[in-house]
């Protein structure tokens, strides 16, 4: 198998592209570097500069890679932007994702692993998400991937694919400071900030319905969703004439806003700065925690990391990237 990774030079891509290097498989990235960088990439994995709404360069990298199967991770991600720029997040996920399965489907590939999310969800009223909770996505992000979703089904229901789709639940940590993330979206990384710039990490809300009135998540640490799509990739490999997988990606943990302020504060050194509550912001729903007996039971995967680890790891590659920020 040659796998071709969309996305592979972002920050989930390119510790996807190291998973599945470090185990013997054979892979190609295509990225068009508007959010990665080419040097995040494994020695000796081939970089074909393009986007998926580009035929022609998808085309190229199928062909000139002997690309027998996908993971598309390649996509528009931040649900802010997402609802004040809907026809961006529509063309490159939807539309971009039908230009990719088209040369997929002419290029013969077999097998299709969809890199989706629990935004799909939406704000699920449940102790634990199953991959049955009824999808119910409340932004256009959430809608893409499920979207997105629909489309790799159905083509490899009509096309003989064999498919995955993985929703994986809040990513953090590095598997390396140079992987880590940059960008300041997240929970982690915008405590990380304020934290830089001597400001108080500021929480969204302390009136759920929660054990401490914070919001409760499920953080999954970079290094395991890598090898869940690794896991995933090696399955499909096995069923090239059709079927198709949906699961989710998680701990089954639930950890609270103010427990992630805490550990973020000692493990950065700076556990004065008790966080600040501000309002909740429209759509955050109370607790969104993954059930993951199935992906466990279908592909004997399991998340090794804590997330302490997550913090630690997350922590190194900010200082490395900012060096003005406290040694802790």
């Amino acid at each position: 198998m040659t796998w071709l990774i969309t996305g592979g030079a972002g920050y989930i891509g390119a510790h996807v592209a190291r998973a599945m290097t470090e185990a013997g498989e054979r892979v190609a990235v295509l990225d068009d570097l508007s959010g990665g960088a080419a040097e995040r990439l494994p020695d000796g994995v081939p970089l074909v500069r393009g986007s998926v709404l580009d035929r022609d360069a998808v085309d190229r990298a199928l062909k000139e890679h002997g690309v027998t199967g996908v993971v598309h991770l390649a996509a528009k991600k931040q649900v802010g932007e997402s609802v004040e720029k809907p026809l961006l997040y529509y063309r490159e996920n939807v539309h971009g994702l039908t230009v990719l399965l088209e040369a997929v489907v002419a290029a013969g590939v077999r097998s299709f692993l969809f890199s989706s999310s629990a935004a799909v969800y939406g704000m699920p009223d449940v102790d634990l998400v199953t991959e049955g909770t009824p999808c119910l996505p409340i932004n256009p992000y959430g809608e893409t991937k499920l979207a997105g979703e629909w489309l790799v089904r159905a083509t490899g229901a009509a096309h003989g694919l064999s498919t995955a789709c993985l929703r994986y639940f809040n990513v953090a940590g590095a598997a390396r400071p140079e992987l880590a993330d940059t960008g300041v979206f997240n929970i982690i990384p915008m405590m990380f900030d304020r934290i830089t710039r001597g400001e108080r990490p500021r929480v969204f809300g302390d009136d759920y319905a929660t054990p401490d009135g914070t919001c409760v998540r499920d953080y999954i640490h970079i290094e395991d969703l890598a090898t869940a799509h690794l896991a995933a990739a090696r399955r499909l490999a096995e069923r090239p004439d059709g079927g198709d997988l949906t699961l989710n990606v998680g701990t089954g943990r639930g950890v609270s806003v103010r427990e992630m302020a805490d550990l973020i504060g000692e493990v950065t050194g700076r556990p004065d700065l008790a966080p600040e509550v501000g309002p909740r912001r429209p759509g955050d729903p109370a607790r969104v925690v993954a059930a993951n007996d199935l992906i466990t039971r279908t592909l004997g995967w399991s998340p090794r990391h804590d997330v302490r680890s997550m913090v630690v790891s997350a922590w190194e590659g900010w200082r490395l990237h900012h060096p003005d920020a406290s040694a802790g």
